[in-house]
């Protein structure tokens, strides 16, 4: 039985704010080994840790990230409250610097930090670069660089000895020149662009999709050759893991 690793999707993000510490946090303490969160900047050049181009859904504001300074931002609750009420109110939107921090106690973990369009179509590739750079110096090792902009892998790649992921919502995208020429070293791609059957292999980069929460799916695609998937449940998924792993041991008594 061929099972891909696990990937907490922006931590453990079906029990707690996506892109926070705590849902970080809750997901390395629950045994993830791999997270992944999405990188912007604030107007003033930190990196942050969201998702969306808006912040309504998170903070229940209007405007986007890279119009507020970092205090305005750190000033905002990212509870989510649509989804929690007032639960995670205190929760705000946590800084780059914060997250490695973080990750630097757990040094077992490593993470995918996907840094988003909105930031290099600000800022510019170099910028967003170095700025990134600069927050995870402390825990490069433990650190992997992705994006759905080719141009900003490249830059990267020009400037840096991280491994990096290209990041794709359909998996014929991979194809592109640009890509071969990135020789990137992890492929994501949506579970929803995949090519419907058939083995999965992009040179020798190590194939993730996301976005899985089912464990029958996830054993479906790891005997297809994907080596990750990304999820929002990982606590869920973790467990259902472990009764698919125990399978085999309860037929053989």
């Amino acid at each position: 039985m061929q099972l891909p690793k696990l990937v907490a999707h922006r931590g453990w993000a079906r029990n707690y704010p996506e892109n926070t510490l705590v849902a970080l946090e809750a997901a390395m303490d629950v045994g993830a080994a791999f997270v992944e969160i999405d990188v912007q900047l604030s107007s003033d050049g930190y990196p942050v840790l969201f998702h969306d181009r808006s912040l309504e859904r998170m903070c229940g504001v209007r405007g986007v990230v890279h119009e507020l300074t970092l205090a305005e931002l750190r000033a905002l609750s990212c509870g989510e409250a649509a989804r929690f009420g007032g639960k995670f109110a205190s929760e705000g939107i946590a800084s780059l610097a914060g997250f490695v921090q973080l990750l630097r106690r757990h040094p077992e973990v490593r993470a995918f930090v996907e840094v988003k369009r909105a930031a290099t179509e600000r800022f510019g590739d170099e910028r967003v670069l170095e700025r990134v750079m600069g927050a995870i110096e402390p825990a490069l090792q433990q650190v992997a660089l992705i994006s759905f902009s080719l141009p900003f892998l490249a830059v990267a790649r020009r400037s840096s000895s991280l491994h990096l992921g290209a990041v794709f919502d359909k998996w014929s995208e991979g194809e592109q020149s640009e890509v071969a020429a990135l020789a990137p070293e992890y492929v994501f791609c949506d579970v929803d662009g995949l090519p419907a059957r058939g083995p999965l292999a992009h040179g020798g980069a190590a194939i993730v999709v996301y976005e899985v929460a089912d464990a029958a799916l996830a054993r479906a695609l790891g005997e297809r050759g994907v080596h990750m998937v990304e999820t929002f449940e990982i606590g869920e998924m973790l467990s259902a893991f472990r009764a698919l792993e125990a399978e085999p041991k309860a037929r053989d008594r």
